[in-house]
C-alpha cells in the first residue's frame, strides 16, 4: 500500500486509503459523523428526514437542510441537466462539530496510535494549542463551530477536492475566503439546484391514439403542472439559506424522423401565460398548430420516437439580499407515436 501524507480533515490520506480498502467503502470527507445532526455512524453522507405538522418533509444532507415542499413531484418527475458544462458542487464545507464534539471524535483516534506518533503529536498541538482547558476552542463554546467537508454522493468521486483540515469559524463571521465551496448563499443555491425535480414531459397529442400522414398534429403540455418549482437549502446553525427556482420557458420537439415538419419551424414552442402549446379544439384539424408536428410518411408497423424537452430557467435568492442566475436546465422524455396513412374510400 502506498504511503500518502496529504491530510483530509485532520487524518493522513494513508489511513483513509487503508480504511477504504478494508471496508470496500471510502468515507473520506463523506463521513456520516456530523454530531451536530446527532448522527455518528460512518456510512456516507448523512441524511435525515423530518416531517412538520402540515406533512411537509425536509431532508438534512451533509449539514444542509433541503426544503422540498415546493418541488416537483410525481412518478415522472426528474432532475435537470444543465445546458452547459456546469454542475453542482461535488463537496462543500459547513459547520460540523462544537469544540467538545470535535475533541470527543479526534482524541480516540490519537490514542489508538493508528496515525503515527509524529502526526498525533502535531494534531494534539494544533487543536490543544498547549492548553488543555482552552483546547479545541472550548473557551469559545457557543460562539462558533468547527467546519468540515461533506460530499454530494450524486457527483462522485469529488471527495478529494475538499481536503482541507477542520477549521474554526466564529458565529456571524464568513468562512475564510480561500476555502472553496464553504457554504454561502450562492453555494447553497447551487446545492438546491441539484435537488430540483420537474414534472415529466410527455406531451398531449391530437389526434391522440394515432396521427395521420400530412395531417398537423397538435402538441401541448398541461399548464397546471408546468409552473415554477423551487427548493430551499439552509444551514440552520449559521442562519444562511438560499432558494433556487426553476421556471419553464420552452418546449423543443424532435419528431424522431427527418420525414416530418415541426411547428413552429424551429421546433421550439415558447411558453405563453403559463401554457406550452394549445389544446386542440374540434373543427381546427386543418389549422396550423402553435406547437406540433406533421409527419410526411407512415411509421409502418412501428412507431416514431418523439422527444419532448422542456427548458427551465434557474434563478436564486438568498440571505442578505443575495441572488442571481444559474445555467438553464433541461428535462425531456421520449414517447412512441403511431403515424398512419389516410385511408381513401372508393365508391
Amino acid at each position: 500500500m502506498p504511503t500518502l501524507t496529504r491530510a483530509v480533515n485532520g487524518l493522513p490520506v494513508a489511513v483513509l486509503v487503508g480504511a477504504c480498502l478494508s471496508l470496500l467503502v471510502c468515507p473520506g470527507t463523506a463521513r456520516a459523523d456530523d454530531i451536530l445532526d446527532g448522527n455518528t455512524q460512518n456510512s456516507g453522507t448523512e441524511q435525515r428526514a423530518d416531517a412538520s405538522d402540515d406533512g411537509t418533509v425536509s431532508v438534512t444532507v451533509g449539514g444542509v437542510v433541503f426544503d422540498h415542499s415546493k418541488n416537483g413531484s410525481g412518478d415522472s418527475a426528474g432532475s435537470l441537466t444543465s445546458s452547459t458544462s456546469w454542475s453542482p458542487p461535488p463537496c462543500w464545507y459547513a459547520p460540523k462539530y462544537t469544540p467538545e464534539q470535535l475533541q470527543k471524535y479526534l482524541e480516540p483516534i490519537w490514542e489508538a496510535g493508528s496515525t503515527g506518533y509524529q502526526w498525533d503529536a502535531e494534531q494534539r498541538e494544533k487543536y490543544n494549542a498547549g492548553d488543555e482547558e482552552k483546547g479545541f476552542n472550548k473557551d469559545k463554546t457557543g460562539e462558533g463551530y468547527w467546519w468540515g467537508s461533506y460530499v454530494n454522493k450524486n457527483y462522485p468521486p469529488g471527495w478529494d477536492s475538499c481536503d482541507k483540515d477542520y477549521f474554526w469559524v466564529d458565529t456571524g463571521d464568513a468562512p475564510p475566503a480561500d476555502i472553496e465551496n464553504a457554504v454561502t448563499p450562492e453555494v447553497l443555491a447551487e446545492l438546491a439546484y441539484a435537488e430540483i425535480r420537474v414534472p415529466g414531459t410527455e406531451v398531449t397529442l391530437a389526434p391522440e391514439e394515432a396521427t395521420k400522414v400530412n395531417l398537423p398534429t397538435w402538441a401541448w403540455l398541461d399548464g397546471a403542472e408546468f409552473k415554477p418549482v423551487s427548493v430551499t437549502a439552509s444551514v440552520e446553525e449559521i442562519g444562511v439559506e438560499a432558494t433556487a427556482t426553476a421556471e419553464p420557458v420552452s418546449l423543443e420537439i424532435e419528431p424522431g424522423t427527418p420525414d416530418a415538419e415541426v411547428y413552429p419551424a424551429s421546433g421550439v414552442c415558447q411558453i405563453h401565460d403559463g401554457r406550452i402549446g394549445e389544446p386542440y379544439e374540434k373543427g381546427r384539424a386543418n389549422d396550423t398548430p402553435p406547437c406540433g408536428v406533421k409527419y410526411l410518411r407512415s411509421s409502418g408497423d412501428g412507431t416514431f420516437p418523439l422527444e419532448a424537452t422542456v427548458t427551465w430557467e434557474i434563478h436564486w435568492t438568498g440571505s442578505g439580499g443575495a441572488g442571481g442566475d444559474l445555467p438553464d436546465g433541461t428535462f425531456g422524455a421520449t414517447q412512441d407515436v403511431v403515424v398512419q396513412e389516410i385511408q381513401a374510400v372508393n365508391r
